[in-house]
């Protein structure tokens, strides 16, 4: 009889390992692909936020409203880094950019003063931009010559990012069920191989209840153990990657990750518990003549 439960305890530890194993690599996967998209959306917001809006103003504007607009400016909540341009920083900038042959045939600077900033990527849409323009052009009349910015650019840009979003929406949902399948299948055939050892407890006079919490309960730990595997394998890839490619520093997000490593811990307790749940459940009903 000793001899019967130390094997038992050897072959459910054993079987616990592979389960273990198995979540661990499922949701793996499934944080990998969730920082790749985590890249992606932050990729669309770089270049969003990339993209400058000039404000160019008119050459008999007064210091004291120039200072009032770019104040005002400033002071949008999704406006970012806004400098005032005068005409000798425009032609600095234009030299750097250009060449400089104009100077042989202009004596004067024909560039114009602006304020130009950046836009947070959730407002850098054509329409937001216009009614921007419409709301500065109201408040400080006679000051801005003219609004611009990348019209074209804006549009494509923002076409992209919502059509890649719906992609990888309909891809996490297909991903998420995947996952959910695939860990519910590890640990119904973690359950199958324990299910003469469920069957025998209930024989003896164990209640359902007795049987299942000290299972759920582990089932609880195995899933918190599959999750922190995952996520400390997807953290310490997304670490090499970015000791070895610097460029992705640039697209890290302490918010999305600490978001998506969330969804991962909370995938592998539920779905491990709920699914070894089921699979206790359903043993106890069956016949013990249908579990050979």
């Amino acid at each position: 009889m000793a001899q019967f439960g130390k094997g038992s305890s050897k072959k459910g530890k054993s079987s616990y390992i592979g389960a273990i194993i198995g979540v661990s690599l499922v949701l793996f996967l499934f944080g990998i692909v969730g920082w790749f998209f985590l890249n992606l959306r932050k990729t669309g917001d770089y270049f969003k936020e990339s993209i400058q809006v000039h404000t160019y103003l008119n050459r008999d504007a007064s210091k004291k409203k120039i200072d009032s607009l770019t104040q005002y400016i400033s002071s949008i909540p999704y406006a970012n880094r806004v400098e005032y341009v005068t005409k000798e920083k425009a032609m600095q900038k234009w030299n750097q950019e250009n060449d400089t042959t104009w100077k042989q045939f202009l004596s004067n600077n024909p560039l114009p003063e602006s304020i130009d900033f950046y836009v947070k990527a959730d407002h850098v849409e054509k329409d937001s931009l216009d009614l921007l323009a419409t709301d500065l052009q109201t408040n400080f009349p006679g000051v801005i010559s003219e609004f611009q910015f990348p019209t074209e650019t804006v549009t494509k840009v923002s076409k992209f990012v919502k059509t890649v979003g719906i992609i990888f929406l309909i891809a996490a949902v297909v991903l998420t069920t995947l996952v959910v399948f695939s860990i519910d299948n590890t640990i119904r055939l973690d359950m199958y191989s324990n299910r003469f050892l469920i069957k025998t407890m209930q024989m003896v006079g164990a209640t359902r209840w007795f049987i299942a919490k000290p299972i759920n309960r582990r089932a609880i730990i195995n899933g918190f153990v599959a999750s922190f595997i995952a996520v400390a394998a997807v953290y310490g890839c997304i670490l090499l990657v970015e000791k070895y490619r610097p460029e992705f520093k640039v697209l890290h997000d302490n918010n999305g990750l600490m978001m998506l490593f969330g969804i991962i811990l909370i995938m592998g307790i539920a779905i491990t518990l709920l699914s070894t749940h089921r699979a206790v459940i359903k043993y106890l009903k069956m016949k013990l003549d249908d579990l050979y």
